[in-house]
């Protein structure tokens, strides 16, 4: 089974993966959505941290170092970032975190992740700007998404057909020029979100 869902807070989704447990629904990975499989519903202690690695052997040992505390690393990649681990151990701790610092420290590396995103982005949006690609002005003046010569000069049945017809190209315009800079503004958005997270964990 697969479910479609989007957190920026590390705590409620760890609760949200718990509960599916005890509805009988175990994780068993992220790629597309969250997967699942069928099984005997349980109470279980997930928890989540945030971390990317250069190369493999460092995120084994990573691993490692969880699974020798008792926490099964059970989805995520060197390169995804997200990292989820199961405790397995009755004696294990009840945090994968030391302290307040690391347990911050991870809303603080996935703030950056998408502010440096949204930098990513920026430079090619205005490059395509710059070459003409995206009419920047028609993001603000809708008539300009329309190309039919006269078009706003012409009235009566002439206007409506000629109006009616383009209008589906027009709004794909407006969805295609407006992609980059939402993307942006969403990326900056949940920056800010993540990062006022780590603030409030500082506090």
């Amino acid at each position: 089974m697969r479910k479609f869902k989007f957190f920026l807070n590390f705590e409620k989704e760890a609760n949200w993966l718990n509960q599916m447990a005890e509805e009988g629904f175990e994780f068993v990975g992220k790629s597309m959505g969250y997967h699942f499989r069928p099984a005997k519903p349980e109470k279980t202690d997930i928890k989540i941290d945030y971390r990317t690695f250069k190369n493999k052997e460092d995120f084994i040992d990573y691993c490692t170092l969880f699974e020798d505390c008792g926490w099964k690393h059970i989805a995520g990649t060197k390169s995804s970032g997200t990292q989820y681990f199961k405790k397995v151990r009755a004696d294990a701790d009840e945090d994968i975190f030391s302290d307040a610092d690391s347990k911050a420290g991870r809303y603080k590396r996935l703030s950056q992740m998408y502010m440096a995103l949204s930098m990513c982005y920026l430079p090619i949006f205005a490059a395509l700007i710059t070459t003409g690609a995206i009419d920047a002005a028609g993001l603000l003046s809708p008539k300009r998404l329309y190309y039919t010569p006269g078009l706003w000069n012409m009235a009566g049945a002439d206007f409506w057909g000629a109006f009616l017809f383009e209008t589906p190209f027009a709004l794909f315009r407006a969805a295609t020029w407006a992609l980059f800079p939402v993307i942006i503004i969403l990326f900056l958005f949940f920056s800010y979100k993540t990062e006022q997270h780590y603030k409030k964990l500082m506090k």
